[in-house]
C-alpha cells in the first residue's frame, strides 16, 4: 500500500501531538484560579500568583532540561519512539494533577510534564528534517507550530467548557485521555523512515531526499552522509550559538503570554475562570495564523527564487518587526477586548518569526545533529523562559505588567542581532579545515 503526501500525514499528526500538548500544560493556568481556591484559601491575590509562578517556574525549568535530554534521545531512538515515549510519559504526568495536594506535588507533576512535554520541539525539528525537503521545511514546522497555537485557541474554551460539569481534579483526568489516544495512529502511520517507510511512493521519496541538500553536501547522491559534528565540534560553529541565542531570547516571549494570560486577564481586568477562558483563547488565533503565513511565505520566496539566508533573515526580521509595537500598546491597552487583539498581532508576528528561526538547525546541518541543536536550543530557550517567568512574579506585583513588557520587547531585538549576525549566511555547514 501506497499512501500520497504522507508527509504531510506525518507533520499533521506531529502538529496534533502539539495541540494535545498544549491543551495539557494550560489546563493548570486556566484552572488555576479554582485550584487557588479550593487548596491555598487562606491566601490573597499575590500569594496566589507567588505560588503559580513558583510552580510555573519549575514546570519551565524542567522543560528546559527535557529539550535538551529529548535532542538526544530523538537522536539515539529515532522520531517514531521518541515521539511516543514523550507523549506517553506526559500523559502520565498529566494524571496524576489530579492527585496533587499542594505546592510540592503539582511541582513533582508539573516537573514530569515539563520533561516529558520538552520532547515535542526536538522531535518536530527531528521529524521536519527527515521528512521535507529545504523548500517545505518552514511550511512543515509552521504547521507543527500552528497545531501549538491551535492548542492554545481549544484549551481555555475546552476547559471552560469542562469546568460547568466537572472539578478540576476530574478535568486533568480527562485531558490526559487525549495523550493516550493520539499514540494509536501515530504507532499506525508513522512505521519508519523516509528511506525505508513501505507506504511511501517512489515519487514522494525521492522528492523527499533530492531536497535535502544539506545532508549530501558532497552531492554523492547519498543524503545521509553529510556533515554530523560532535557536541564539541557543534558548538564550535557561531551558527549554532546563533540559533541557540536567538531561541534563548525569543521563546521565553511565548511564554511570558501562555503563562501570564490568564493572570493578566484576572489581575486587570477582574475576569473570572469562565471569562478568562472564553477570552484567552483569541490571542492564539493570531499565532495560528502566523505560524501558517510565516511558512507560506519562507516557502514562496523560495521557489521565487531566494536564497534560504535571505528568505530566514527577511521573514525573521518582518515578524519580529510585527511584535515590536505591539509591546508598547499593551502597556495602555484600555480595554480586555483591545489587550486580547494586541496579543494576538503580537503572537501572529511571533509565530512568522519563530517558525523560521527553528528550521535554522535543519539549513545548517544533517538531520543526524539537528535534534541535539534543536535541544539544546530549547533548553536555552527554557532556562530563560523560566527566568522570565520568576521575574515577572517580582515585577508585577500589584497587576503593573508593563515592566514584563517592555523586557518582551528588548528580548526580540536580541534575537533579531542574534540571528544577523552570528549566522552570516544561512547554508549547509562544512567541516573547518585542519591547518
Amino acid at each position: 500500500m501506497k499512501l500520497k503526501g504522507l508527509r504531510w500525514w506525518v507533520v499533521s499528526l506531529v502538529a496534533l501531538a502539539a495541540v494535545i500538548n498544549y491543551i495539557d500544560r494550560q489546563a493548570f493556568g486556566a484552572l488555576w484560579p479554582d485550584i487557588a481556591k479550593d487548596l491555598f484559601p487562606e491566601m490573597d491575590k499575590d500569594g496566589h500568583k507567588a505560588i503559580y509562578g513558583t510552580i510555573s517556574t519549575i514546570f519551565i525549568l524542567s522543560y528546559a532540561g527535557g529539550q535538551a535530554l529529548f535532542g538526544k534521545i530523538f537522536d539515539w531512538i529515532g522520531t517514531r519512539i521518541g515521539f511516543a515515549l514523550s507523549i506517553g510519559v506526559w500523559s502520565i504526568a498529566t494524571l496524576l494533577h489530579a492527585f496533587a495536594q499542594g505546592m510540592l506535588s503539582f511541582s513533582i507533576f508539573r516537573s514530569i510534564l515539563g520533561i516529558a512535554e520538552a520532547g515535542n520541539w526536538p522531535g518536530a525539528a527531528k521529524a521536519n528534517a527527515e521528512w521535507f525537503p529545504t523548500n517545505e521545511r518552514a511550511l512543515a514546522q509552521g504547521i507543527f507550530n500552528s497545531g501549538a497555537a491551535i492548542g492554545g485557541i481549544v484549551a481555555y474554551p475546552v476547559i471552560g467548557l469542562l469546568s460547568y460539569y466537572f472539578d478540576w481534579k476530574a478535568i486533568f483526568i480527562v485531558v490526559a485521555i487525549l495523550g493516550f489516544l493520539w499514540l494509536l495512529p501515530w504507532l499506525f502511520v508513522v512505521k519508519a523512515d523516509p528511506k525505508s517507510h513501505p507506504w511511501l511512493s517512489d515519487d514522494e521519496k525521492k522528492y523527499i531526499l533530492s531536497g535535502q541538500r544539506n545532508q549530501d553536501i558532497d552531492d554523492d547522491g547519498n543524503y545521509d552522509e553529510g556533515y554530523t559534528p560532535t557536541t564539541a565540534q557543534l558548538f564550535k560553529h557561531k551558527e549554532s550559538w546563533g540559533v541557540i541565542i536567538a531561541s534563548a531570547a525569543i521563546d521565553p516571549i511565548w511564554w511570558l503570554f501562555i503563562v501570564w494570560i490568564p493572570l493578566y486577564l484576572s489581575e486587570v481586568f477582574g475576569m473570572d475562570v469562565k471569562q478568562i477562558a472564553f477570552s484567552a483563547w483569541v490571542p492564539y488565533v493570531g499565532a495560528m495564523i502566523g505560524a501558517i503565513f510565516g511558512g507560506l511565505l519562507a516557502k514562496n520566496r523560495i521557489k521565487a527564487g531566494w536564497s534560504v539566508d535571505k528568505t530566514r533573515k527577511l521573514t525573521i526580521t518582518l515578524g519580529i518587526a510585527l511584535m515590536i509595537p505591539c509591546f508598547f500598546l499593551l502597556k495602555a491597552p484600555g480595554t480586555a477586548i483591545n489587550a486580547v487583539i494586541i496579543m494576538a498581532v503580537l503572537l501572529f508576528g511571533f509565530q512568522v518569526a519563530i517558525g523560521n528561526i527553528q528550521t535554522l538547525p535543519s539549513d545548517l546541518y544533517s538531520g543526524k545533529i539537528v535534534g541535539t541543536l534543536s535541544g539544546f536550543a530549547g533548553m536555552a530557550a527554557k532556562l530563560g523562559a523560566a527566568g522570565l517567568t520568576a521575574l515577572v512574579t517580582i515585577i508585577t506585583t500589584g497587576g503593573n505588567y508593563t515592566p514584563a513588557f517592555l523586557i518582551g520587547g528588548a528580548l526580540a531585538i536580541i534575537a533579531l542581532v542574534a540571528v544577523w549576525f552570528l549566522c552570516p549566511k544561512i547554508e549547509p555547514i562544512k567541516p573547518k579545515l585542519k591547518v
